[in-house]
């Protein structure tokens, strides 16, 4: 759809009409805004598993620990494992 002679007619407008301050400013600022907006989604997402973990955590933990619990008792009264 857009050729690079098109592209380049586009950033001489636009050269022309912010001038050169104007436009290195406005793409300094557009790179933060991206870079943060990244960061954000980043945050949030890694927000949301640690969230989710301490669900299924706390759910163990109320169900008894789940299938993988071993309880106290067994634990304690299982014999030592010799090597002989």
């Amino acid at each position: 759809m857009f050729d690079s002679k098109m592209l380049l007619v586009i950033l001489a407008i636009a050269l022309v009409i912010f001038g050169t301050k104007r436009l290195r400013t406005i793409g300094t600022d557009l790179g933060a805004a991206v870079k943060g907006f990244k960061q954000a989604m980043n945050d949030g997402e890694s927000e949301e598993k640690v969230k989710q973990l301490k669900q299924e955590t706390d759910a163990d933990f109320a169900s008894g620990g789940g299938a993988n619990s071993v309880p106290r008792e067994a634990e304690v009264k299982a014999p030592p494992k010799t090597n002989a």
